[in-house]
């Protein structure tokens, strides 16, 4: 009787070891990194639009963003909708279209 149901624990705890728990601390790391935004972090949405953090709150759910200098645009986003954080040069977004062109052209 055990020996039947050996093959299907094995199976559940492969799925919870493979797919679940990795899923899990992804979720809780990116719960981290959004309760630990703040003033002048550069992020970039699940939308693709990148930004600087004018203001956000604690608890709240959106966050303003200054997405054009020039113009000191500003937009309101929910907090959950912000992918990334970037540091340092990564977000000014002068070697980002560089590799996709390369990429083209190879084909």
């Amino acid at each position: 009787m055990w020996a039947q149901l050996l093959p299907f624990v094995a199976i559940a705890g492969l799925f919870w070891l493979l797919l679940i728990r990795p899923e899990s601390k992804k979720r809780a790391e990116h719960g981290r990194m959004l309760e630990n935004l703040k003033k002048n972090d550069r992020v970039i949405t699940a939308g693709g639009l990148m930004g600087t953090v004018v203001n956000v709150q604690k608890g709240a759910e959106d966050v303003v963003l200054r997405v054009d200098e020039n113009n000191n645009t500003r937009v309101h986003v929910l907090r959950s909708s912000i992918a990334r954080i970037l540091t340092g040069n990564a977000g000014t977004g002068e070697g980002s279209g560089a590799s996709g062109d390369d990429a083209k052209d190879s084909e």
